[in-house]
């Protein structure tokens, strides 16, 4: 599923046009996108938690010349999943599908 096909499944679940979906989704995602910019965690319980996590700066090994280098520092976006949303995922016919 990408983008698209998230607006079409809101506008066809909420009675919303697919303009008014695609602003709600972006209203949902730009709000997710600041609290994780200012530091701030965002829980939806069931579905699960956006945060960020500070990665330090280590070294690594270029795997073209064997060179090493050091990898920078940085800030990335975490998410773990819920129990509800886990337990839903977890499903007998899945697990056969993808095995």
């Amino acid at each position: 599923m990408n983008k698209g096909d998230l607006v079409n499944k809101i506008a066809e679940e909420t009675g919303l046009s697919k303009a008014q979906s695609t602003e709600a989704l972006k209203a949902v995602l730009d709000s997710i996108t600041d609290a994780l910019k200012s530091g701030d965690k965002v829980t939806l319980i069931g579905f699960g938690t956006f945060s960020v996590n500070l990665r330090k700066e280590r070294q690594g090994r270029n795997p073209q010349t064997g060179e090493n280098i050091t990898i920078p520092a940085k800030v990335s976006a975490k998410f773990k999943p819920g129990k509800e949303l886990s337990e839903a995922v977890d499903t007998g016919e899945l697990k056969k599908e993808l095995s």
